[in-house]
């Protein structure tokens, strides 16, 4: 068992994010209380049900009284709809976070609403599944997975520190950085693949009446794996669209001059150039293995890690 790092919890949204974090720190023995709030009564039961927490609510405003840490785990989208609904109800010196995928947009959205006397350090904690709801979250969902941190000029040394000291002890790597470099490199390592996902996918649906159902048959690891991407929450996705719009057109426009010089190397039977990018490519996986992300398994990872634990 951990030290307790706070008090009272709030979690805010308990999805796979949020019920992950849940786990663990009941699992870890990180805090005394933890309060579950989510808008839908039937989430709300089933998160009871999993003895997520220690206390429920619908109501927000309701869930962060008193509380040391909150963590808003919403689409992004929902932001300033949910700082709004708690801004009046926090105590002074509470930590405020948030685990959004984009954080211009969230600061954006949040920090206008939040008190003068409380610290609010967005976060995004880089790791997740295709799942969603509460029964999606397991403990260790965070191990050896980076939490990145976008604190503002003013931020408190001390309050980030007990944010970061909590975070490793879910078993994250930290690091800060800013807001809208966040989002750019967001943009191609998570945003970007997703869409490409969710675009192969849909063509191969448009496709199965001319195949016959051949494309979901016969399907290859290569379109197995777009699938998992592509069925991630699509609430979430179209707030991160929408939200970190500039960013991803951005990504897109480069990937499209990119995929042109594919097209064109296959369209010359250029060969050489082919198997150039090729082999670069595959370096970029080796990298990402030996840094540790990834474990050279069709899982994805996640068991192959917990075995080695």
């Amino acid at each position: 068992m951990s030290d307790v790092h706070f008090e009272r919890i709030a979690l805010i949204g308990i999805g796979l994010i949020g019920s992950s974090i849940a786990r663990d720190v009941k699992q870890l023995g990180l805090a005394k209380h933890v309060v579950v709030s989510t808008r839908s009564e039937e989430t709300l039961r089933r998160a009871e049900e999993l003895e997520l927490g220690t206390e429920y609510t619908v109501s927000a405003a309701d869930a962060v009284k008193d509380a040391d840490l909150v963590i808003v785990s919403v689409p992004v989208g929902a932001s300033e709809v949910v700082a709004k609904q708690i801004a009046g109800s926090l105590k002074p010196g509470v930590i405020v976070t948030d685990v959004g995928s984009t954080k211009a947009s969230v600061i954006a959205q949040m920090a206008p609403h939040m008190p003068d006397n409380v610290h609010f350090i967005p976060g995004h904690p880089l790791a997740g599944t295709e799942k969603s709801g509460p029964d999606a979250g397991f403990a260790g969902l965070f191990r050896d997975r980076w939490c990145i941190f976008t604190p503002l000029p003013d931020t408190d040394a001390d309050a980030l520190d007990r944010l970061k000291a909590f975070w490793m002890a879910l078993g994250s790597r930290v690091d800060d950085m800013d807001p809208q470099h966040h989002d750019k490199v967001l943009a191609i390592v998570s945003h970007l693949p997703h869409i490409i996902a969710y675009n192969i996918v849909g063509t191969a649906d448009d496709l199965e009446t001319v195949t016959e159902s051949e494309v979901i048959k016969y399907s290859a690891s290569g379109f197995r794996d777009f699938t998992r991407l592509a069925a991630s929450d699509p609430t979430m996705w179209r707030d991160i669209c929408l939200h970190n719009k500039d960013a991803i057109l951005e990504m897109l426009a480069r990937f499209s001059e990119d995929l042109a010089y594919l097209q064109r190397a296959i369209r010359w039977g250029e060969g050489d150039k082919l198997f150039e990018l090729f082999t670069r490519t595959r370096a970029v996986r080796r990298s990402i293995i030996q840094a540790g992300q990834d474990v050279d398994a069709p899982d994805f990872g996640r068991h192959s890690l917990d075995t080695k634990k």
